[in-house]
């Protein structure tokens, strides 16, 4: 066999079912040394659940394996864990951070890998007492940094960091090791800045320039045609298309993403829309945020009462930015009124005070307090902000809290949420990210607010709970009247879910659907803007 006909990567034939829904099916695609591929879909399309197969997640051997074969070299290979697939030249860079805070870029770079100096003590009473070898650790790190082409400082503590070079931080850290062949990188640019994410394309084109296959999965479709080499396009668990990237542009690939007919996604849409009534609760003007990642440079935007307001879009388009700069979370400009009433930006204590309520996509960095139990974190805003779950003694000049109240409440929403905990008392720290959004979902509808917006609601959560979650949204509104403005990364969602759809591009809204429009329509609109 001539060996250099041999891709790099190959899988063939692979599938994967949990339970009885099949997630992926016979799916076919070849790497070879030095080439990126960009691997494109809607969320829930199958891609994280493929790379979990690839790199050796312990989740896919706890649920029975998978179907297929995964050959590296032209040899059949079976990771059984993450440590497997590092030993054969496999790295993975996460969506979400793995690095220790306190610990600076050059110890992440090197974590478990720390290369050790004997000394007198560890020669007379082992190695066990060697230490760490400082000279070396630096040029390790200095090398990966070099060959990622950024600029960090390689001395400089986590917790100190923006959070661009703690996406570098990550990625040197892969570049670190001797033997990588295949790099997997899951939305990287996400949480960059233009200016970095350019740096960072020009580096995966170093990466591949050295022998190093790249997997690029993103959202950011401009940025697929400008550093990869073919494109793959999943939807539903299949490829429904493989392209060079020089044959293709962002209307056909978004095309391929959201092109199932409309009946596949849409189990029902509501009789009567809110919006038929034209009563404006929320008027968005001229809005500009400071967020990084997200692009929102003028979005002006009526949202009527009682509706349920879905908006979408590419990501890095501006659709996460929008709530995070109304509610405060980051710097914004322009002008909100709520109900009639002007809301001041950059403060979030005014409104939450006019009982709005915001679920974060950031579950682990605003949504929860993962040292303590369900019990506070459904709770504790409710009685900080509004003095609920509260017993008044001697005429209401103390307050203590009402452990009944808070106990109830919290089991009310394990309940009717499906919550898969211990007790109402465990930590938020230990439920897996689908139950912690699920809390975040709960300590927002605890509060009562009269308008929620709720950012990537099903982030996380499995194929089988996520029908829950939109039916709770669902009846939240229907049944407390609550005005809802649901931002999702999942377009089929939000027409199972939403009166009308909105849809950001180039930080802009492109333009306003019913959530019976075309999947045609909306790709049209998601990339009508895109620079």
């Amino acid at each position: 066999m001539d060996n250099k006909k041999v891709p790099l990567l190959e899988m063939k034939n692979v599938s994967k079912s949990f339970m009885a829904n099949q997630v992926l099916q016979d799916i076919n695609f070849k790497l070879n040394a030095g080439e990126v591929l960009g691997l494109v879909g809607e969320n829930g399309a199958g891609k994280s659940t493929l790379m979990k197969i690839l790199f050796g997640m312990g989740v896919i051997k706890d649920t029975g394996g998978y179907g297929g074969d995964v050959l590296i070299n032209g040899q059949k290979v079976v990771f059984d864990s993450p440590f497997d697939a590092l030993r054969a030249g496999i790295g993975m860079v996460h969506q979400e951070f793995s690095l220790i805070p306190g610990f600076t870029a050059t110890e992440n770079i090197v974590l478990n890998r720390e290369p050790q100096k004997a000394n007198v003590i560890s020669q007379v009473f082992g190695e066990r007492l060697d230490t760490l070898d400082r000279k070396k650790m630096n040029s390790i790190a200095d090398s990966s940094i070099d060959k990622l082409g950024v600029h960090i400082d390689k001395d400089m503590v986590v917790n100190r960091m923006p959070v661009g070079h703690k996406q570098f931080t990550e990625i040197a850290r892969e570049l670190s090791k001797d033997n990588m062949k295949i790099l997997i990188l899951d939305e990287p640019t996400a949480v960059l800045t233009e200016k970095e994410a350019e740096a960072l394309l020009a580096s995966i084109r170093g990466m591949a320039s050295r022998g190093i296959a790249v997997i690029f999965i993103t959202h950011r479709l401009q940025e697929i045609l400008a550093v990869c080499d073919k494109v793959l396009v999943m939807r539903d668990g299949i490829i429904v298309k493989e392209t060079p990237a020089a044959d293709t542009n962002v209307s056909e690939i978004t095309k391929w993403m959201v092109g199932r007919s409309v009946e596949s996604g849409v189990k029902a849409v509501k009789a009567e829309s809110a919006a038929s009534s034209g009563n404006v609760i929320m008027s968005i003007k001229r809005l500009w945020v400071d967020m990084p990642g997200e692009t929102v440079r003028d979005v002006s935007l009526d949202v009527y009462d009682g509706e349920i307001l879905g908006i979408g879009g590419l990501a890095g388009q501006g659709k996460l930015g929008i709530p995070n700069g109304v509610m405060g979370l980051y710097e914004a400009g322009g002008t909100v009124e709520f109900d009639g009433q002007k809301i001041d930006l950059n403060n979030p204590r005014k409104c939450l005070d006019s009982r709005l309520a915001f679920v974060s996509e950031d579950r682990r960095g605003v949504g929860l307090l993962l040292d303590e139990s369900l019990e506070w974190n459904i709770s504790f805003p409710a009685m900080q902000i509004q003095n609920k779950f509260l017993k008044n003694y001697l005429g209401g000049m103390i307050k203590w809290r009402d452990d009944k109240a808070i106990e109830e409440v919290t089991k009310k929403y394990i309940d009717s949420l499906q919550i898969r905990c211990m007790s109402s008392r465990q930590k938020a720290r230990e439920l897996s990210g689908g139950n912690q959004q699920k809390v975040c979902l709960a300590k927002a509808f605890a509060l009562e607010p009269r308008f929620l917006f709720v950012s990537e609601p099903t982030r996380g959560i499995d194929v089988g709970a996520k029908s829950l979650v939109l039916d709770a949204l669902k009846k939240f509104n229907r049944e407390n009247h609550v005005t809802v403005v649901m931002i999702s990364s999942e377009l089929e969602e939000l027409r199972f879910t939403c009166d009308r759809i909105a849809i950001v591009s180039g930080g802009k809204i492109s333009g306003i659907l019913p959530a019976s429009a075309s999947s045609e329509d909306f790709g049209h609109l998601m990339v009508s803007n895109v620079r």
